[in-house]
Formats: structure tokens, C-alpha cells, sequence
């Protein structure tokens, strides 16, 4: 989840696909996420809840809080983000 939100605040749209679940993969949309994610900015994230998601589990789930500004308002995103091992690694799987 770290390093999404990272790729987040850096726009790297390469790394927002390759950590996400290749069967949920927005691939067309690349562009217009990273679009946003250059165009608004970010202050913190927050990481309020972790279910499973040991090296152990095949799945996991977090629930979180990301705070940004957009236009000069200050925004959130509170989700809880369903993660999966995909080739032994952690994949962003979709909202729970």
C-alpha cells in the first residue's frame, strides 16, 4: 500500500500498473491516472486497519486514508483495498 501511495505522489503510472492485479489492471486509463495524480497534491497517507497480508498469506486487505488537495480544497480517499500475491509478489487486487 506504501509504495502505491508513492507511485502515487510521484506519477509513476509504470509502477501503478505493474502493482496492480493483471485481471483488474486498468491499462487503458494509464494515462488519465497519472494525469491526476500530477495535478493534485498529496499531503499523506494513512494506514488505519491491516487484515492477513503476511509474507505467509496469499491475500491481505488495508484500509487507509489518503489526503491530498485538488483545485484548493482538501480531499480524501478512504477505501479499503483488497491485495493478493500475484508471482509471489503483492498486487492490488480493487476496493473491498
Amino acid at each position: 500500500m506504501r509504495s502505491r501511495y508513492t507511485a502515487f505522489v510521484l506519477a509513476n503510472g509504470d509502477y501503478l500498473m505493474k502493482s496492480h492485479h493483471s485481471s483488474t489492471r486498468p491499462i487503458k486509463e494509464k494515462k488519465s491516472i497519472v494525469k491526476w495524480a500530477k495535478s493534485v497534491k498529496w499531503i499523506k497517507l494513512e494506514v488505519l486497519h491491516t487484515s492477513k497480508g503476511l509474507a505467509s498469506d496469499e491475500e491481505g486487505t488495508v484500509e487507509f486514508k489518503a489526503f491530498y488537495f485538488e483545485n484548493g480544497t482538501l480531499e480524501v480517499i478512504h477505501e479499503n483495498s483488497a491485495f493478493v500475491k500475484e508471482n509471489g509478489h503483492w498486487v492490488y487486487l480493487g476496493e473491498n
